[in-house]
Protein backbone atom coordinates (compact mmCIF):
# COMPACT_ATOMS: atom_id res chain seq x y z
CA UNK A 1 0.00 0.00 0.00
CA UNK A 2 2.82 2.40 0.93
CA UNK A 3 4.53 1.82 -2.41
CA UNK A 4 1.27 2.49 -4.25
CA UNK A 5 0.74 5.74 -2.34
CA UNK A 6 4.35 6.76 -3.07
CA UNK A 7 3.86 6.02 -6.78
CA UNK A 8 0.70 8.15 -6.91
CA UNK A 9 2.48 10.99 -5.09
CA UNK A 10 5.48 10.93 -7.44
CA UNK A 11 3.21 10.75 -10.50
CA UNK A 12 1.16 13.73 -9.30
CA UNK A 13 4.32 15.70 -8.46
CA UNK A 14 5.69 15.10 -11.96
CA UNK A 15 2.42 16.26 -13.45
CA UNK A 16 2.77 19.54 -11.56
CA UNK A 17 6.37 19.96 -12.70
CA UNK A 18 5.35 19.42 -16.32
CA UNK A 19 2.10 21.36 -16.23
CA UNK A 20 3.54 24.55 -17.77
CA UNK A 21 1.17 25.12 -20.68
CA UNK A 22 1.34 27.58 -23.52
CA UNK A 23 -1.08 29.95 -21.79
CA UNK A 24 1.01 29.90 -18.58
CA UNK A 25 3.79 31.72 -20.43
CA UNK A 26 1.50 34.73 -20.96
CA UNK A 27 1.19 37.70 -18.64
CA UNK A 28 -1.99 39.62 -17.86
CA UNK A 29 -2.91 42.03 -20.65
CA UNK A 30 -1.27 40.10 -23.49
CA UNK A 31 -4.51 39.82 -25.44
CA UNK A 32 -2.77 39.82 -28.82
CA UNK A 33 -1.00 36.53 -28.09
CA UNK A 34 -2.28 33.01 -27.57
CA UNK A 35 -0.79 29.52 -27.59
CA UNK A 36 2.64 30.88 -26.61
CA UNK A 37 5.31 28.18 -26.85
CA UNK A 38 8.95 28.19 -25.70
CA UNK A 39 11.25 26.82 -28.43
CA UNK A 40 14.56 26.97 -26.56
CA UNK A 41 15.06 26.32 -22.88
CA UNK A 42 18.47 27.61 -21.75
CA UNK A 43 21.26 30.02 -22.57
CA UNK A 44 21.14 33.24 -24.57
CA UNK A 45 19.03 32.83 -27.72
CA UNK A 46 17.93 35.80 -29.82
CA UNK A 47 17.11 37.25 -33.25
CA UNK A 48 15.15 34.28 -34.54
CA UNK A 49 13.85 34.87 -38.08
CA UNK A 50 11.61 32.72 -40.29
CA UNK A 51 12.80 30.94 -43.39
CA UNK A 52 11.00 31.93 -46.59
CA UNK A 53 8.83 28.79 -46.42
CA UNK A 54 8.30 29.47 -42.68
CA UNK A 55 9.12 25.90 -41.63
CA UNK A 56 12.43 26.85 -39.98
CA UNK A 57 13.99 29.57 -37.84
CA UNK A 58 17.55 30.85 -37.93
CA UNK A 59 18.92 32.50 -34.80
CA UNK A 60 22.01 33.31 -32.79
CA UNK A 61 22.79 31.66 -29.48
CA UNK A 62 25.38 31.32 -26.74
CA UNK A 63 24.72 28.09 -24.91
CA UNK A 64 26.67 25.71 -22.72
CA UNK A 65 30.35 26.67 -22.51
CA UNK A 66 30.31 28.90 -25.59
CA UNK A 67 32.14 32.21 -25.10
CA UNK A 68 30.17 34.15 -27.72
CA UNK A 69 27.24 33.78 -30.14
CA UNK A 70 27.07 31.30 -33.00
CA UNK A 71 24.37 30.77 -35.65
CA UNK A 72 21.80 27.98 -35.28
CA UNK A 73 18.86 26.67 -37.29
CA UNK A 74 15.83 24.81 -35.91
CA UNK A 75 12.44 23.67 -37.11
CA UNK A 76 9.48 25.95 -36.45
CA UNK A 77 8.39 23.74 -33.55
CA UNK A 78 11.81 23.97 -31.87
CA UNK A 79 13.04 20.54 -32.94
CA UNK A 80 16.30 19.62 -34.70
CA UNK A 81 18.45 22.46 -33.38
CA UNK A 82 21.88 22.56 -34.99
CA UNK A 83 24.76 24.98 -35.20
CA UNK A 84 25.51 26.07 -38.77
CA UNK A 85 28.32 28.58 -38.24
CA UNK A 86 31.90 27.38 -37.84
CA UNK A 87 32.29 28.02 -34.12
CA UNK A 88 35.11 30.45 -34.84
CA UNK A 89 34.95 34.09 -33.79
CA UNK A 90 31.70 35.88 -32.91
CA UNK A 91 28.63 35.74 -35.18
CA UNK A 92 25.47 37.80 -35.34
CA UNK A 93 22.38 38.74 -37.35
CA UNK A 94 21.50 35.76 -39.55
CA UNK A 95 18.77 35.42 -42.18
CA UNK A 96 17.59 32.97 -44.83
CA UNK A 97 17.91 33.90 -48.50
CA UNK A 98 15.15 33.20 -51.07
CA UNK A 99 14.52 29.51 -51.61
CA UNK A 100 16.08 28.74 -48.21
CA UNK A 101 19.10 27.18 -49.92
CA UNK A 102 21.43 29.91 -48.59
CA UNK A 103 21.81 31.94 -45.41
CA UNK A 104 23.51 35.25 -44.63
CA UNK A 105 25.16 36.27 -41.37
CA UNK A 106 28.02 38.34 -39.96
CA UNK A 107 31.13 36.88 -38.35
CA UNK A 108 34.57 37.92 -37.11
CA UNK A 109 36.06 34.58 -38.21
CA UNK A 110 37.97 36.09 -41.15
CA UNK A 111 40.22 37.83 -38.62
CA UNK A 112 40.19 35.64 -35.51
CA UNK A 113 39.30 32.17 -34.29
CA UNK A 114 38.62 33.32 -30.74
CA UNK A 115 35.85 35.60 -29.52
CA UNK A 116 36.74 39.31 -29.64
CA UNK A 117 36.99 41.03 -26.25
CA UNK A 118 33.76 42.41 -24.78
CA UNK A 119 33.14 46.16 -24.86
CA UNK A 120 34.41 48.39 -22.05
CA UNK A 121 31.41 49.22 -19.87
CA UNK A 122 33.33 51.71 -17.74
CA UNK A 123 31.56 54.43 -19.73
CA UNK A 124 28.12 52.91 -19.24
CA UNK A 125 26.17 50.46 -21.36
CA UNK A 126 27.53 50.54 -24.93
CA UNK A 127 27.48 48.38 -28.05
CA UNK A 128 30.78 47.51 -29.70
CA UNK A 129 30.75 47.65 -33.51
CA UNK A 130 33.66 45.31 -34.13
CA UNK A 131 35.76 46.14 -37.19
CA UNK A 132 36.25 42.39 -37.65
CA UNK A 133 32.58 41.74 -38.50
CA UNK A 134 32.17 40.86 -42.18
CA UNK A 135 29.11 39.44 -43.94
CA UNK A 136 29.08 35.88 -45.31
CA UNK A 137 26.66 33.89 -47.47
CA UNK A 138 26.65 30.18 -46.71
CA UNK A 139 24.72 26.94 -47.15
CA UNK A 140 22.04 26.38 -44.48
CA UNK A 141 24.07 23.42 -43.20
CA UNK A 142 27.21 25.59 -42.97
CA UNK A 143 30.64 24.72 -44.27
CA UNK A 144 30.68 26.71 -47.52
CA UNK A 145 30.92 30.40 -46.50
CA UNK A 146 31.50 33.08 -49.11
CA UNK A 147 32.60 36.47 -47.79
CA UNK A 148 30.80 39.37 -49.48
CA UNK A 149 32.11 42.42 -47.57
CA UNK A 150 35.82 43.33 -47.35
CA UNK A 151 36.08 46.64 -45.51
CA UNK A 152 38.01 45.94 -42.31
CA UNK A 153 35.14 47.88 -40.76
CA UNK A 154 31.92 46.77 -39.11
CA UNK A 155 29.56 45.08 -41.58
CA UNK A 156 26.61 43.29 -39.94
CA UNK A 157 22.85 43.37 -39.23
CA UNK A 158 21.93 41.82 -42.58
CA UNK A 159 18.25 41.23 -43.39
CA UNK A 160 16.60 40.19 -46.65
CA UNK A 161 13.71 41.68 -48.61
CA UNK A 162 10.60 39.46 -48.77
CA UNK A 163 10.75 40.10 -52.52
CA UNK A 164 14.05 38.20 -52.51
CA UNK A 165 16.10 40.76 -54.40
CA UNK A 166 17.99 42.85 -51.82
CA UNK A 167 19.92 42.60 -48.55
CA UNK A 168 20.02 45.44 -46.03
CA UNK A 169 22.93 45.82 -43.63
CA UNK A 170 24.73 48.33 -41.40
CA UNK A 171 28.33 49.33 -42.05
CA UNK A 172 30.97 51.56 -40.44
CA UNK A 173 32.99 51.75 -43.68
CA UNK A 174 32.46 55.52 -44.10
CA UNK A 175 33.20 56.49 -40.50
CA UNK A 176 29.64 56.49 -39.16
CA UNK A 177 27.28 53.52 -38.74
CA UNK A 178 24.88 53.80 -41.68
CA UNK A 179 22.40 51.56 -43.54
CA UNK A 180 23.42 50.07 -46.87
CA UNK A 181 21.72 47.84 -49.43
CA UNK A 182 23.17 45.25 -51.79
CA UNK A 183 21.94 42.77 -54.35
CA UNK A 184 21.12 39.26 -53.16
CA UNK A 185 24.58 37.99 -54.22
CA UNK A 186 26.39 40.73 -52.29
CA UNK A 187 27.09 43.00 -55.27
CA UNK A 188 26.20 46.68 -55.79
CA UNK A 189 26.63 47.78 -52.17
CA UNK A 190 25.03 51.21 -51.83
CA UNK A 191 24.68 53.60 -48.89
CA UNK A 192 21.13 54.70 -47.98
CA UNK A 193 21.45 56.91 -44.85
CA UNK A 194 23.70 59.93 -44.37
CA UNK A 195 22.75 61.69 -41.13
CA UNK A 196 25.09 61.68 -38.13
CA UNK A 197 24.10 59.05 -35.59
CA UNK A 198 23.79 55.29 -35.46
CA UNK A 199 21.44 53.76 -38.10
CA UNK A 200 20.78 50.03 -38.03
CA UNK A 201 18.49 47.07 -37.46
CA UNK A 202 16.78 47.67 -40.79
CA UNK A 203 13.97 45.54 -42.27
CA UNK A 204 12.01 45.79 -45.52
CA UNK A 205 8.23 45.97 -45.58
CA UNK A 206 6.54 42.90 -47.03
CA UNK A 207 6.04 44.58 -50.41
CA UNK A 208 9.68 45.73 -50.48
CA UNK A 209 8.68 49.38 -50.82
CA UNK A 210 9.64 50.66 -47.36
CA UNK A 211 12.43 50.17 -44.82
CA UNK A 212 12.00 50.46 -41.05
CA UNK A 213 15.04 50.95 -38.81
CA UNK A 214 16.33 52.21 -35.46
CA UNK A 215 18.47 55.31 -35.17
CA UNK A 216 20.07 57.73 -32.77
CA UNK A 217 20.08 61.42 -33.62
CA UNK A 218 22.33 63.35 -31.21
CA UNK A 219 21.41 67.04 -31.31
CA UNK A 220 22.72 68.94 -28.29
CA UNK A 221 26.42 69.70 -27.81
CA UNK A 222 26.54 67.22 -24.91
CA UNK A 223 24.90 64.49 -27.00
CA UNK A 224 27.15 65.16 -29.99
CA UNK A 225 30.33 65.22 -27.86
CA UNK A 226 29.37 61.92 -26.24
CA UNK A 227 28.47 60.33 -29.58
CA UNK A 228 31.63 61.51 -31.34
CA UNK A 229 33.86 60.41 -28.47
CA UNK A 230 32.33 56.94 -28.48
CA UNK A 231 32.14 56.44 -32.24
CA UNK A 232 35.89 57.03 -32.60
CA UNK A 233 36.31 53.90 -30.49
CA UNK A 234 33.64 52.03 -32.50
CA UNK A 235 31.15 52.26 -29.63
CA UNK A 236 27.49 53.27 -29.64
CA UNK A 237 25.34 54.13 -26.64
CA UNK A 238 21.89 52.64 -27.42
CA UNK A 239 19.96 54.30 -24.59
CA UNK A 240 18.13 56.71 -26.91
CA UNK A 241 16.94 55.11 -30.14
CA UNK A 242 13.86 55.97 -32.18
CA UNK A 243 12.06 54.11 -34.96
CA UNK A 244 12.25 55.56 -38.48
CA UNK A 245 10.79 54.64 -41.88
CA UNK A 246 12.14 55.45 -45.34
CA UNK A 247 11.51 54.45 -48.92
CA UNK A 248 13.49 51.49 -50.24
CA UNK A 249 15.86 53.84 -52.10
CA UNK A 250 16.63 55.80 -48.92
CA UNK A 251 14.40 58.75 -49.73
CA UNK A 252 11.66 60.34 -47.59
CA UNK A 253 13.02 59.44 -44.15
CA UNK A 254 10.48 60.13 -41.41
CA UNK A 255 10.51 59.58 -37.69
CA UNK A 256 7.85 57.24 -36.29
CA UNK A 257 8.50 57.34 -32.52
CA UNK A 258 9.63 60.18 -30.28
CA UNK A 259 9.91 58.74 -26.78
CA UNK A 260 13.47 59.62 -25.84
CA UNK A 261 13.96 56.00 -24.76
CA UNK A 262 15.51 52.88 -26.32
CA UNK A 263 13.22 51.62 -29.09
CA UNK A 264 14.65 49.00 -31.43
CA UNK A 265 14.03 45.75 -33.36
CA UNK A 266 11.20 47.11 -35.55
CA UNK A 267 9.38 44.83 -37.97
CA UNK A 268 6.43 45.40 -40.30
CA UNK A 269 3.07 43.70 -39.84
CA UNK A 270 2.09 42.06 -43.15
CA UNK A 271 -0.45 44.85 -43.76
CA UNK A 272 2.58 47.19 -44.18
CA UNK A 273 0.69 49.78 -42.13
CA UNK A 274 1.83 48.81 -38.64
CA UNK A 275 5.20 48.26 -37.01
CA UNK A 276 5.95 46.02 -34.03
CA UNK A 277 9.05 46.88 -32.00
CA UNK A 278 10.72 46.55 -28.59
CA UNK A 279 11.05 49.46 -26.18
CA UNK A 280 11.55 50.46 -22.56
CA UNK A 281 8.99 53.26 -22.88
CA UNK A 282 7.18 52.34 -19.66
CA UNK A 283 10.15 51.05 -17.69
CA UNK A 284 10.97 53.09 -14.58
CA UNK A 285 14.62 52.01 -14.48
CA UNK A 286 15.06 51.54 -18.26
CA UNK A 287 15.80 47.82 -17.91
CA UNK A 288 12.42 46.30 -18.82
CA UNK A 289 11.61 45.98 -22.53
CA UNK A 290 8.21 45.07 -23.96
CA UNK A 291 6.78 44.71 -27.44
CA UNK A 292 4.68 47.56 -28.82
CA UNK A 293 2.82 48.17 -32.06
CA UNK A 294 2.34 51.52 -33.80
CA UNK A 295 1.04 52.78 -37.13
CA UNK A 296 3.74 53.93 -39.54
CA UNK A 297 2.66 57.55 -38.98
CA UNK A 298 3.32 57.18 -35.24
CA UNK A 299 -0.33 56.95 -34.18
CA UNK A 300 -2.25 54.24 -32.31
CA UNK A 301 0.54 53.04 -30.02
CA UNK A 302 -0.40 49.74 -28.36
CA UNK A 303 1.52 47.73 -25.77
CA UNK A 304 1.64 44.05 -26.77
CA UNK A 305 3.60 42.33 -23.98
CA UNK A 306 3.69 43.06 -20.24
CA UNK A 307 6.90 41.44 -19.07
CA UNK A 308 9.00 42.84 -16.21
CA UNK A 309 12.23 41.74 -17.88
CA UNK A 310 12.79 41.64 -21.66
CA UNK A 311 10.84 40.93 -24.85
CA UNK A 312 12.42 41.77 -28.21
CA UNK A 313 13.25 40.87 -31.82
CA UNK A 314 9.68 40.19 -33.04
CA UNK A 315 8.95 38.83 -36.53
CA UNK A 316 5.59 37.95 -38.07
CA UNK A 317 4.90 35.19 -40.54
CA UNK A 318 3.76 36.42 -43.96
CA UNK A 319 0.09 35.78 -43.13
CA UNK A 320 0.32 37.62 -39.82
CA UNK A 321 -0.92 34.58 -37.90
CA UNK A 322 2.27 33.80 -35.93
CA UNK A 323 4.80 35.93 -34.11
CA UNK A 324 8.27 34.80 -33.03
CA UNK A 325 10.24 36.80 -30.47
CA UNK A 326 12.96 36.50 -27.81
CA UNK A 327 12.18 36.82 -24.11
CA UNK A 328 13.65 36.50 -20.63
CA UNK A 329 10.31 35.21 -19.31
CA UNK A 330 10.37 31.90 -17.42
CA UNK A 331 14.05 31.24 -17.95
CA UNK A 332 15.72 28.36 -16.14
CA UNK A 333 18.16 30.84 -14.62
CA UNK A 334 18.37 34.62 -14.43
CA UNK A 335 19.64 36.13 -17.66
CA UNK A 336 18.45 33.31 -19.91
CA UNK A 337 16.88 34.53 -23.15
CA UNK A 338 14.73 32.08 -25.07
CA UNK A 339 12.86 31.98 -28.36
CA UNK A 340 9.05 31.96 -28.16
CA UNK A 341 6.38 31.65 -30.84
CA UNK A 342 2.75 32.66 -30.44
CA UNK A 343 -0.42 32.74 -32.44
CA UNK A 344 -1.39 36.35 -33.18
CA UNK A 345 -4.85 37.61 -32.30
CA UNK A 346 -6.39 40.46 -34.28
CA UNK A 347 -8.55 42.50 -31.91
CA UNK A 348 -10.59 45.64 -32.34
Amino acid sequence: MKSRILFVFVFAFNLVLNSQTAENYLFEGEKRLTNLRMLTNSGENAEAYWSFDETKLIYQAKIGDMKCDQIFVMNADGSDKRMVSSGKGRTTCSYFLPGDSKIVYASTKAYMDECPPPPDFSRGYVWKLYDEFEIFIDDPEGGNPVQVTFNEAYDAEATVSPKGDKILFTSFRDGDPEIYVMDIDGSNQTRLTFEQGYDGGAFFSWDGELIVFRASRPKTKKELDDYNDLVVNKLVRPTTLEIYVMNADGSNIRQVTNFGKASFAPFFHPDNKRIIFSSNINSKDGRAFDLYMVDIDGSNLEQITFNKSFDGFPMFTSDGKRLVFASNRFGVKEGDTNIFVADWVEVE
